[in-house]
């Protein structure tokens, strides 16, 4: 049986530094998005006003870190995964799948104790489709008399990798496949250079490089990039940059970039969290589609397994042969 203890605010990235991305690599959604400093910086930048960060940790008898539920009570009294909903593609327990079922019932008694601070429901966005969550917790619903409702939040497009470009290509459409052969080779012809930040650049500079690029993109990006979310990409980036994990490419011509794609390179696959284009920048040259063919290019020479596109059904994913994986959110609410 696992032993649970609250942590209220903060602490909880101070408490459990030494321990909690070794955790994160063996459980059973290994994503960015779980990570301490995405999830610190998350909280930080992002997370609503009024809401109050608990974190439940269980352990072992031995003392070993089991399992950490990062959560946030709102204040309508709604308890989310913190990182819900926006900026955040995968979100779960973070727990090994062998734990997942101790751990649920360890994290279900401490939101059930008085030590908990009230609350009507449970709102846990962006599950993975394969998460043992989805199975464990409509039981556990079952016996604690709660109501839960399952629905597919949305979809995470995803490509799975071969091992050359030349049969990625050869498993799309012809044309496509003819659409991004021709792009590849103008961009060739006009010099194109693709470039990626390294730990020696100054990431201050080259994630407001990509802030630029993205705001520049559409009147839609240019809205949503307030003062909060740049800061979140500035402390997410930087250590994402210093862990080895942030993949931030760069098309440019000349020295001047037009187009950028934030990637995350973890646990064997490329996460695609965000781009930026500018329009007026070579407008023929087809950048953001070129760039983002070198970065498939370049997973595939680095043995990655997966391109994911993260959430989103934009058409240009699919074009790049991307499919539909499903992410759920699970609604639990109780008599008040």
């Amino acid at each position: 049986m696992l032993q649970t203890n609250l942590i209220r605010g903060t602490a909880v990235f101070h408490e459990l530094a030494a321990e909690w991305d070794a955790l994160v690599s063996r459980s059973m959604t290994n994503t960015p998005f779980q990570t301490l400093a995405y999830q610190q910086s998350w909280h930080r930048h992002l997370q609503p006003n009024g809401a109050e960060l608990i974190t439940i940790a269980a352990r072992r008898a031995s003392g070993e870190l089991a399992a950490i539920a990062c959560l946030s009570v709102y204040a309508d009294n709604v308890v989310h995964f913190n990182g819900c909903v926006e900026e955040t593609d995968y979100l779960d327990l973070i727990c090994a799948a062998e734990d997942a079922e101790a751990a649920w019932t360890a994290v279900c008694n401490t939101l059930h104790s008085p030590d908990f601070p009230h609350w009507t429901a449970l709102d846990f966005c962006n599950v993975p489709a394969n998460s043992l969550t989805r199975v464990i917790l409509p039981k556990m619903a079952q016996q604690r008399d709660l109501t839960l409702t399952e629905s597919v939040h949305e979809v995470c497009p995803i490509i799975e990798l071969p091992e050359t470009f030349d049969a990625y290509l050869n498993s799309l459409d012809s044309k496509q496949r003819r659409e991004i052969r021709r792009k590849l080779r103008r961009a060739a012809g006009a010099e194109v250079q693709i470039t990626a930040v390294s730990p020696t650049d100054d990431p201050n500079q080259a994630i407001g490089d990509f802030l630029n690029l993205l705001q520049k993109s559409t009147l839609e990006k240019r809205d949503w990039l307030n003062d909060s979310r740049r800061a979140h990409f500035h402390e997410a980036g930087k250590a994402a940059l210093e862990a080895g994990t942030l993949q931030l490419l760069f098309a440019e011509i000349d020295g001047r970039k037009a187009a950028a794609l934030f990637n995350f390179d973890y646990n064997g696959s490329i996460w695609v969290y965000n781009s930026g284009l500018d329009p007026t920048a070579f407008g023929n040259l087809s950048l953001g589609v070129v760039l983002t063919a070198k970065a498939i290019e370049k997973a595939i020479e680095d043995g990655r397994s997966q391109f994911d596109f993260l959430r989103g059904n934009e058409t240009y994913k699919y074009r790049f042969g991307a499919k539909d994986t499903e992410i759920f959110r699970l609604h639990l609410s109780r008599e008040v």
